[in-house]
């Protein structure tokens, strides 16, 4: 029996159940004792600089490597110098170079996370962008479908690792509560990507033919340079609470004590291979699945059609296109940041959040299924394009969330991205030129996997909500016993 001295402790996601002298009492983890308040800002302030500024500045030039290859195959067109003409690639060879992109992503994302833990996240990330800023430059010296098959091989496999690895170090520094925004300031900056390359592509446009390069070539060379610059700069960033060098033992003590015990650790050697096999048994492990592959198809598949309604407007020429492809996702950048204030406010919950995406997503696709209007399809096009790019970064910090140990958390994130990957395998298929130019077919299959992809989402809502009154039961049950 304990004496009614004694206290105990236990952490429930950002909740602290306590025990003391005969009665247990619930502690928000943003409760911090006299004088802490402010360092911990300070701390965090320098947290977020490198995992939220730095990488959403790598993030930028990563999404704009993959927008621009759709860029490419339209660039100088008119003059007879386009990327396609110029290495003999048929349709079915451009496909293939469009998906080997795809491949790559599968294989290596699941475990490509884990590499941190043996490499450290500063080491890791160095090698992954300098890898794609090097496989980048090389796009430009390709000369046939051969060359062309390698770098785009190696650009996936680089790329493979960034994005699920920036989510994995942000869990070892994060509470829960405070993912949803950062991973939406993250995630938005992506977003705005594709605007920014079409401007860019747009501008590089008029450099074809200089130094004997075609436009295309000039594109490949100046989007990789950045991130050969940038990767000598992740050489300097935060490895662990436990161990980084722009903290002092004091801010490193706020730090660890503000993270649950379900967090990962960064201690050296610290390998829980138990975790791997709850998470193979985990059902959410499976619903989350489901649903990053349904969106994938169903919700980037509007993007899709984006091509398709520009030519409907009338602008047929390939600068005007590229222009007319940037409202749509600058309004997907503005849109994801104002949902992601809520979500940090509380003021909206993920998960009916995701649901109502989705609910969003497929009453557009109904309106361009049955509206001629070409002005019509283009609005609606940009709010189901708003949308889609969304719908996994509201999502992430509950599946996140929901795993728990460092090996299962690394092989869960870096598994549930690769499933979005299906979207870049199975979209050329879904909308393929067989079933155009009106694409009804197309909607139809999106439809039905939004469909699915609402089921799972409310799924595995149900299920983490019985995992977490389990949590909270047994948290007061562990309180009470201990008095």
């Amino acid at each position: 029996m304990a004496s009614g001295t004694s206290k105990v402790d236990v952490m429930i996601n950002d909740t602290t159940v306590s025990g003391r002298g005969g009665y247990v009492k619930a502690t928000s983890g943003d409760e911090l004792p006299p004088g802490r308040p402010g360092l911990e800002k300070a701390v965090m302030r320098k947290v977020d600089f490198w995992l939220v500024g730095f990488y959403s500045l790598v993030y930028v030039f990563r999404v704009i490597d993959s927008a621009n290859y759709s860029n490419a195959a339209i660039i100088n067109l008119e003059n007879g110098t386009g990327v396609k003409k110029q290495l003999g690639l048929s349709p079915s060879q451009w496909a293939w170079t469009l998906s080997i992109f795809s491949y790559s992503y599968m294989i290596f994302e699941p475990t490509n996370t884990l590499a941190m833990k043996v490499f450290s996240p500063s080491r890791w990330m160095f090698v992954l962008i300098l890898g794609w800023g090097i496989a980048a430059c090389s796009s430009a010296a390709a000369q046939d479908f051969k060359g062309m098959m390698c770098v785009r091989f190696a650009i996936g496999l680089a790329e493979a690792g960034f994005f699920p690895a920036v989510l994995y170090h942000m869990a070892f520094w994060y509470k829960p509560s405070e993912m949803p925004q950062r991973i939406a300031i993250f995630y938005s900056v992506g977003q705005l990507s594709p605007a920014v390359s079409g401007l860019l592509a747009y501008a590089i446009g008029f450099m074809d033919g200089l130094g004997g390069l075609a436009g295309w070539r000039w594109l490949f060379l100046i989007e990789g340079l950045p991130a050969i610059v940038l990767s000598v700069v992740a050489l300097w960033l935060p490895d662990y609470p436990e161990t980084a060098r722009i903290l002092t033992d004091k801010e490193r003590d706020v730090l660890q004590d503000r993270l649950g015990g379900a967090a990962p650790t960064g201690r050296k050697g610290h390998w829980d291979f138990k975790s791997l096999k709850k998470l193979v048994r985990d059902p959410t492990f499976y619903t989350f699945s489901v649903y990053w592959i349904c969106h994938g198809i169903g919700g980037f598949g509007v993007g899709t059609a984006l091509p398709t309604v520009i030519y409907e407007l009338g602008f047929t020429t390939t600068s005007k296109s590229q222009l007319m492809n940037i409202p749509p996702y600058v309004s997907a950048f503005l849109f994801l940041n104002i949902i992601g204030h809520f979500l940090h406010k509380r003021a909206i919950r993920p998960w009916t959040t995701a649901v109502a995406i989705e609910s969003t997503i497929i009453v557009c696709y109904i309106i361009l299924y049955t509206v001629h209007n070409a002005i019509a399809r283009y609005v609606f096009l940009i709010v189901a394009v708003s949308c889609a790019g969304s719908a996994y970064p509201v999502i992430w910090p509950e599946r996140i969330r929901a795993l728990e140990g460092t090996v299962a958390s690394g092989l869960g994130i870096g598994w549930t991205n690769a499933m979005a990957q299906f979207s870049g395998i199975a979209g050329p298929h879904v909308f393929s030129t067989v079933f155009g130019p009106t694409y009804h077919v197309s909607y139809g299959i999106c439809l039905a996997f939004l469909c699915v992809g609402i089921a799972s989402i409310l799924t595995s809502w149900l299920l983490i909500w019985r995992r977490d009154g389990k949590r909270r039961a047994d948290g007061v049950q562990a309180g009470e016993e201990a008095l």
